[in-house]
């Protein structure tokens, strides 16, 4: 049996390959696009995700929906990106001014009886998305089959319930752009080996000693769990496509996403989420988190110049095997979509 290897570079530089992470890959799991406390009956959410510009909206009775935040009349926008939710019993075009309930269907289209041909306003409502709450966040799938959210948050259903299931708000929400590629920022945030080393003051201290690492993993998802110095478990998941979630013992939470701008940019998006009750110093606990990613900036900007110029990495060590999980995954999706052809135009994956 050949020993475990990492990709190759050639996966982090072709743009081909980048292409195909947001078209396919992507469209495989589902994406946490906002916090569930965010949004309320009656209230409209314009967010973007990959490019994409959505729509979620709660309806009066409680109903969460998500649609793509296009007008199918002439392709323009219903609201603009905001950061807050807005409160609106109806969506207007501000071109034409089609009009349509927070369900999605269309309610009346200026001029109606003038088109050219019939019109029906059933066929003419937004283009939805699948869309779930769970746990502390509401999530979107952008395909048509997705792996069912189930089984994308079992390892977190199954390690953390009580958690993940408590009433959460969302404290913050940061954005900045790494000059690198997503898969070298992801794979850095699974790696386990460097913790003690690059963050002795920061994360190590959160994580504790090597020594007690234990590690959980299914099809989907991996799990470091530590002791915390404060008591119970410190938890720190990685999740398909490129999410990560930590879990305090005393209920915070923090959720971090490498989004995909360009073959050698991505968007780290940081969340920090507590529970409804818990006094938190939010400007404080989102400082300390700021340190150590700005420590692990400094090694993933670096990494891809080395990747840039054809690196391949080296022999995994133990404490890198949740690098390795995703990465079979990874794998095993791109052999499934693109054959093994994909393979044979370059340096095989090992």
């Amino acid at each position: 049996m050949a020993a475990p290897s990492f990709l190759p570079s050639w996966l982090y530089t072709d743009s081909a390959i980048a292409q195909w992470e947001q078209r396919s890959y992507a469209h495989h799991f589902w994406h946490p696009i906002a916090a569930a406390s965010q949004l309320l009956c009656g209230q409209v959410l314009a967010v973007e995700l990959l490019g994409r510009s959505l729509l979620l909206t709660r309806a009066g009775n409680g109903d969460l929906k998500a649609f793509y935040n296009c007008c199918p009349h002439r392709g323009v926008a219903l609201l603009e990106l905001q950061n807050q939710p807005r409160s609106c019993r109806k969506l207007v075009c501000p071109y034409h001014g089609w009009t349509f309930g927070l369900d999605g269907s269309l309610l009346a289209a200026a001029r109606e009886a003038s088109f050219e041909s019939s019109f029906h306003r059933e066929g003419w409502g937004l283009t939805s998305l699948l869309c779930q709450e769970d746990g502390p966040l509401i999530w979107v799938a952008l395909g048509e089959r997705p792996v069912p959210l189930s089984q994308q948050l079992e390892l977190i259903h199954r390690e953390a319930p009580q958690l993940w299931f408590a009433p959460l708000r969302q404290c913050s929400r940061i954005q900045q752009v790494l000059h690198c590629n997503w898969k070298i920022a992801h794979d850095n945030t699974l790696d386990d080996y460097h913790v003690a080393i690059a963050h002795p003051m920061t994360l190590h201290r959160e994580q504790g000693p090597v020594r007690d690492y234990c590690y959980g993993f299914n099809d989907w998802s991996n799990l470091l769990s530590t002791p915390h110095p404060a008591g119970g478990a410190f938890l720190t998941f990685g999740l398909a496509p490129w999410t990560h979630v930590l879990i305090w013992p005393d209920g915070r939470l923090a959720m971090l996403e490498f989004l995909p701008l360009e073959l050698q940019r991505c968007r780290l998006q940081l969340r920090l989420l507590a529970p409804q009750d818990y006094v938190v110093d939010a400007d404080l606990w989102l400082q300390q988190l700021i340190q150590f990613l700005a420590e692990d900036r400094c090694l993933v900007e670096s990494a891809q110049i080395g990747y840039s110029h054809g690196f391949d990495p080296g022999p995994p060590h133990r404490l890198e095997k949740r690098i390795l999980q995703w990465q079979d995954l990874y794998r095993r999706i791109l052999i499934a979509d693109q054959g093994e052809a994909v393979l044979r135009s370059h340096a095989a994956i090992r």
